[in-house]
Parts: structure tokens; C-alpha cells; sequence
């Protein structure tokens, strides 16, 4: 559910008005609802309760810091990938222990800088990986908490750039050399074996790929207790799927997850960490636009926005769909028309939908994409000289502004003419 909700004939976020945001911030923009995110959220810790358990807000799905301090002061975790993705989660007042950092990159410099920080654990993906961790922990005279994640070979039945458990994805070691890795990690210094982590994929639409991976885990676990290795924590990943299509059938909800969670490990005494992001930021959040042009085409009528893929970059990149509604619902009962809904940038691909069908709109009209707060804002790009568009978080019956509109003087003032030109 979100708290996206029609009151008279007029779109409301929480208790504000989405014209009203208009009217004062500009379109196009994003708005978050903190109502939603705080719900989704707790969803999540209720469904793995009486486990010992973390819930760490996957950042790079939304990484705002007023959205991360707000999740944060609720008691979640952060998940991060990147330096600069801790730097956000300690700004926002998340404390080290619970940051967990994942990702196949990681440099020595990020190394440091979570270690004299405070860091959770480090989810670590290669052996290359785990040799770098250890020199910079001992050459620091500390010691880094380490998962390793494993590479359950499961196909997750999702978009083939976003699945992340199969042989042939980047990411993890593959399972069937576990107890080799981990023999290496035992003996090396400045490391600290704590557990293990497997993720398989994002927009998982069904139960049965999360249950084939962690009954492995299950059976990974008890294997390497029996080798002398301390297991004590599971970091499961995230990846549940949002309903995009209000039409289709709905993703399976936390609570079932929970429950399968509790079902293939709960026995195992260790304490679960999950990294959920799209499920809890999707639905949280609205890209509004408003309409430039209705264009008549030989084949098709445009539906011209100023919003463009530099801003929401999923239907281009993935083919992805969201649903599109009208800030103002219409009075009248005519029926609905069908347009390819674009944007102003110079790209075919430039495209949020095509034969979508719509109530009528005119020049001026502003319309939102729904679920658009995961993988929107972070995706987005300057393309074009298109500034990025702001970020408004509405609580209740008051709204902010969390990142506002560069002017064109900021960006042109980020290049620099050499003296030689």
C-alpha cells in the first residue's frame, strides 16, 4: 500500500495536495511519503520478530539522507556499496554497527574508511577481495567482521540485469568451493568470520527462488560449523518485488517472507540481516510531470512531458512499466485515450510507455508515475544539461524539499576552461 490517495478529484500525498508541491517546487519532481516508508519498513522487522534480526535499507534503491535519517531513526540498518554510500548513512546518524557493507569493488580506501568509522560487516565477494581486507585491516592493527557471499546458482526469475545468484552473474563465490574460501578466511589476519551472505536478485515476483537459495544456505551453514567456522549471522539480501502494474497480481508480502525466512533457517540459532530496498521505497514515492505537447502522429498521439529518461531511466533501461494516473481526476465520462508517453530529450528510447491508455489530458495537465521511488532519483543523470529535478518529502499535512534544483549557473560552474584554451 502507499499513501498516494485521490480526495476530491485532487491527488494527495499524505495530507498535501500534489498541485499544491507543483506550484511551489516546479515539475518535474520527486515526493516521497514518510507514512509509506515507515510502514514498509516496519513490515519487514514485524515479519522476522522473535528472531534476532537487522533490517538494512538496501541505500543505493533511495539514498537520500533525509529519507535515510528518517529509516534510520526507526531502528533500520543501512546497506551499502560504495564510500560514498557510507558517507551517507553516517551522515544521516546511522551508527557503524549497523552498516553493512556489500558490493564487488570495494577499494582499499573504502576499506579504511568504514574500518575507522565502524562498520557492521563487510560482505565480502572475492578472494582478491578478502586478501586486500586483511592487509588493510592488519596494517591498521583492527579487525574486520566478514560474511562471505556465496553464489547459490538459483535463478531468481527476474530481469536478467538485475538477477545476481546465477554461475555466470559477477557477483559471490560459487557455493560448491564455500569451505575452501572460508578455510583462507580462518587463517588470514585482521579478519573475523562471522557468517554468510547470498543475495540472488531484485524484483523477485515469487517465494520459491529465496526458498531454493536458503535451504542451501542451510545446508552451507551446518557444513561449515562442522569444518570449525563460526556461523552466527545470515545476511539473506533483499530483492522482493513491488507491484508496478496495479493490474497485475501482487509480489508475495513480508509476511511471507518472514515466515519462509523462519522455515528454512530460523533453526539454525543466528541472528538475520536482510536488504530490502525496492519494497520499501517503490511504492513510497511519485515522479510528478506535467504535459508540454499533445502531438498528433501518422501511427501514434504523443503525450509529451517534461519529464524525461535522465530523470526515470527504468522504462528505457529495463522496458520497465509504470503506472501513469492524472494529478486531477476527470469529471467527465469520456473515454480513455491512448498515447506513447515521452519525454523532451533526444533519444527514441526517450519513452515511458507506448499505446498507454489515459483519461485525456491537455497541454499543462500534470500526471504522476506511480512507484517510482526506488532506482528513480538515484538512477538519474544530467543528460542533455537536464539538472537533476528536486526531492520533496511530505509528513502528514507538511512538505520539504530534500534536494533541490541546481540552476544552470551551479552546473556550468562544475567545468572548468584550462588556461592553455
Amino acid at each position: 500500500m502507499d499513501h498516494f490517495l485521490y480526495r476530491n478529484g485532487t491527488l494527495h500525498a499524505e495530507d498535501v495536495a500534489v498541485a499544491d508541491i507543483a506550484a511551489q517546487v516546479g515539475t518535474p519532481f520527486y515526493v516521497y511519503s514518510a507514512a509509506t516508508l515507515a510502514r514498509h519498513y516496519t513490515l519487514f522487522t514485524e515479519a522476522l520478530s522473535p528472531l534476532p534480526h537487522l533490517v538494512c535499507f538496501a541505500i543505493k534503491s533511495l539514498s537520500n539522507v533525509a529519507v535515510l535519517k528518517l529509516l534510520g531513526d526507526l531502528g533500520a540498518g543501512m546497506d551499502v556499496v560504495s564510500g560514498g554510500e557510507y558517507r551517507r548513512a553516517v551522515a544521516a546518524g546511522v551508527p557503524g554497527d549497523r552498516i553493512v557493507f556489500s558490493g564487488v569493488g570495494k577499494t582499499r580506501e573504502e576499506m579504511r574508511l568504514a574500518l575507522e568509522g565502524g562498520i557492521r560487516q563487510f560482505n565480502v565477494e572475492s578472494e582478491p577481495e578478502l586478501r586486500a581486507l586483511s592487509e588493510v585491516a592488519s596494517s591498521m592493527g583492527t579487525t574486520a567482521p566478514i560474511t562471505i557471499r556465496v553464489n547459490p546458482d538459483v535463478d531468481a526469475r527476474t530481469h536478467e540485469k538485475i538477477a545476481t545468484g546465477k554461475k555466470d552473474n559477477k557477483f559471490g563465490i560459487p557455493i560448491s568451493r564455500a569451505s575452501e574460501v572460508y578455510a583462507e578466511a580462518a587463517k588470514l589476519p585482521g579478519l573475523q568470520v562471522i557468517g554468510i551472505d547470498v543475495h540472488i536478485g531484485s524484483q523477485l515476483t515469487e517465494l520459491e527462488p529465496f526458498e531454493q537459495a536458503y535451504k542451501k544456505v542451510a545446508d552451507l551453514t551446518l557444513r561449515l560449523r562442522s569444518e570449525g567456522h563460526t556461523i552466527s549471522r545470515l545476511d539473506l539480501g533483499g530483492g522482493l518485488g513491488i507491484p508496478y502494474e496495479r493490474s497485475n497480481s501482487a509480489p508475495p508480502l513480508p509476511h511471507d517472507y518472514g515466515a519462509l525466512i523462519k522455515r528454512t533457517v530460523g533453526h539454525l540459532g543466528c541472528e538475520i540481516e536482510i536488504e530490502p530496498g525496492r519494497l520499501i521505497s517503490g511504492n513510497s514515492g511519485l515522479l510528478v510531470s506535467k504535459v508540454i505537447y499533445v502531438k498528433s502522429g501518422e501511427i501514434s498521439d504523443f503525450l509529451i512531458v517534461d519529464a524525461a529518461m535522465n530523470d526515470l531511466v527504468r522504462p528505457s533501461m529495463y522496458g520497465a512499466h509504470h503506472d501513469i494516473i492524472p494529478v486531477t481526476e476527470s469529471k467527465a465520462a469520456t473515454e480513455a485515450h491512448t498515447y506513447d508517453v515521452v519525454g523532451p530529450v533526444c533519444e527514441t528510447g526517450d519513452t515511458f510507455a507506448k499505446a498507454r491508455p489515459l483519461a485525456p489530458l491537455a497541454e499543462d495537465d500534470l500526471i504522476a508515475f506511480r512507484s517510482a521511488g526506488a532506482y528513480g532519483a538515484v538512477m538519474a543523470s544530467e543528460y542533455n544539461t537536464r539538472p537533476l529535478i528536486p526531492e520533496v518529502l511530505v509528513k502528514d499535512d507538511q512538505f520539504a524539499v530534500i534536494r533541490a534544483r541546481p540552476s544552470y549557473e551551479e552546473i556550468l560552474n562544475r567545468d572548468t576552461i584550462p588556461l592553455w584554451l
